[in-house]
């Protein structure tokens, strides 16, 4: 079929908003693969999936075998309402589900919804649940059990971990029951961009039993490939085939998982053949590298360190002297040097290149030496200034604080390095006893999501959880009401365009950099898959044969 007769045939799909998106792969501002994710966040399931979306299956293999994890220690009881850190989530892969899964190369894929629509306001959005599916324990998931698991994570009462990504999108009483099979989410604001809120993105948002009373340690009750075998707090956990899955059958037998205090353990135990998976960070592949035995496997990802400056606090309640020290930078030879090549570059805003709706055409930052230290003479400091960078000790991060203190040095910018350990660093996580929250300057990292808009609400928006840089601009606030209630990929760029070019000339923060995500696996493994926000899916894994 060539590309004109592709482009009729799909203007027959659907309405006005689909055909703006067809007009612009027609004119080739959008890439196919963007157009078919388009497809899946609007709802047209049926269209994505015969177009080959979808995770790829493994080839045809025999069933069987251990895979064996190794995952850092999990930092508190494994509670899908309240999990944070990616060992737990790695865990909860194994037996949870979500309505969608964000795949990471094509985008929203229907899990225990089958399909999802939005009213004219993309302000109530409907979704059609797949029928039969069971948890563990036998009972049928219903729409009495969905609106439960919402219910919980917008409860503010419950310590739901997700509360910062659903303020002023989703509240109590949003959640509705159509009947037993369709659930509808009257939201607080329009959100083009909602599925990916019910998405493996927010990784909470993991179906649970409408009676669910915090105690998933004790049978890890979900509705997912594997079923709980053994749970060791502090050590690991063991899980096997579900042979009631309403999907395929996953190909192994069992999943063992062993719990590490110390990422360098789980090297040593992979070159030793006693694991088959481990997390990847840059001084393990360094370990691994060039070693025929294993393979590095990596996703794109918008996962960033994002450099926060405090705009109501000296110095930096100057905007020339906040868009000084990102001029400072040199992108590239961070993204070379630092992280390895594997990496994108930056633009200060949280608007990642993978995202079809990011505006393109907005000017790439660059270093520049001499308008950095043009703007500081006109904001008064010709010749620099201290300051403190507070981190965590954690990743590459403090390599960045590093990084960052030696580019800044040659505009005359002193800084000083306060680096914390990990939970130091966050604190209690509100504003206050956070110093995270509360440093002048810091950097954080940032997990994966599917769609900027939890980055641009949780970090930028005036009232955000995570607006380190207590940033309050009331025009950002409003472009972020416009972003949201574009309806097709044109408007969501006319408004992205607007938000990137704000942020820009505001500069509250620096972003220099967008990870890859990466796993380690044995070469005799085949099949792993993982999303950039630490879900570990390990259905169809085989065992390559000697």
């Amino acid at each position: 079929m060539t590309k004109r007769n592709e482009i009729d045939a799909l203007r027959n799909l659907s309405g006005d908003i689909w055909n703006v998106a067809v007009d612009e792969y027609a004119k080739g501002y959008l890439k196919r693969r963007d157009l078919l994710k388009y497809a899946a966040l609007i709802g047209l399931t049926g269209f994505a999936a015969s177009q080959g979306l979808g995770f790829s299956r493994a080839r045809a293999a025999a069933a069987g075998g251990t895979v064996r994890v190794g995952l850092g220690q999990p930092t508190k009881a494994i509670d899908p309402v309240t999990v944070t850190d990616p060992a737990s989530i790695g865990v909860l892969s194994q037996v949870g589900e979500y309505l969608i899964l964000d795949d990471p190369k094509d985008g929203l894929q229907p899990k225990l919804a089958l399909s999802w629509e939005a009213d004219e306001t993309a302000k109530r959005w409907t979704f059609k649940l797949r029928p039969g599916v069971k948890f563990h324990d036998g009972r049928t998931v219903t729409a009495k059990d969905v609106v439960a698991s919402f219910e919980r994570l917008v409860d503010p009462n419950s310590g739901s971990s997700a509360l910062s990504a659903y303020k002023g999108i989703l509240s109590k009483g949003g959640a509705k029951i159509v009947d037993d099979e369709t659930v509808a989410f009257d939201l607080d604001q329009s959100n083009s961009n909602f599925p990916f809120y019910v998405s493996s993105d927010v990784y909470n948002a993991v179906i649970l039993p409408a009676d669910y009373a915090g105690d998933f340690e004790k049978n890890f009750n979900g509705t997912g490939p594997f079923k709980l075998e053994s749970f060791r707090p502090k050590q690991g956990a063991s899980f096997v085939r579900n042979p009631d899955y309403w999907g395929d059958k996953a190909l192994p037998d069992r999943i063992e998982i062993k719990f590490f205090d110390d990422e360098q353990a789980q090297v040593v135990a992979l070159q030793a053949g006693q694991l088959d998976v481990i997390p990847s960070t840059t001084r393990l592949e360094l370990a691994i590298e060039g070693n025929a035995n294993f393979k590095l496997l990596s996703v794109q990802a918008s996962s960033h360190d994002v450099v926060h400056l405090r705009t109501d606090q000296a110095p930096f309640t100057d905007k020339r002297i906040r868009r000084a020290l990102a001029l400072t930078l040199d992108r590239e030879a961070i993204v070379k040097g630092l992280l390895k090549g594997r990496a994108i570059v930056g633009n200060d805003t949280p608007f990642a290149p993978i995202f079809p709706s990011a505006d393109p055409s907005v000017p790439q930052r660059k270093q520049d030496l001499a308008e950095a230290k043009r703007l500081l003479a006109e904001a008064g400091v010709p010749n620099g200034f201290q300051v403190t960078l507070t981190t965590e000790r954690a990743y590459d991060i403090p390599d960045y604080a590093v990084i960052i203190q030696n580019f800044a040095k040659k505009a005359g910018i002193d800084i000083k390095l306060n680096v914390l350990p990990q939970d130091a660093y966050y604190g209690s996580a509100a504003f206050g006893s956070s110093p995270w929250l509360d440093s002048n300057l810091g950097i954080t990292d940032f997990g994966h999501r599917g769609t900027p808009d939890i980055f641009l609400n949780a970090t930028l928006k005036s009232d955000g959880a995570w607006n380190a840089a207590h940033f309050k601009n009331a025009d950002y606030d409003a472009l972020l009401v416009d972003y949201g209630k574009a309806r097709d990929l044109q408007a969501q760029r006319i408004a992205a365009g607007k938000i990137q070019a704000l942020l820009l000339d505001e500069t509250p923060e620096i972003i220099s950099y967008f990870s890859q995500y990466s796993r380690i696996a044995s070469s005799k493994v085949e099949g792993v898959r993982f999303t950039a926000i630490s879900h570990l899916l390990l259905d169809r894994v085989s065992f390559v044969q000697a």
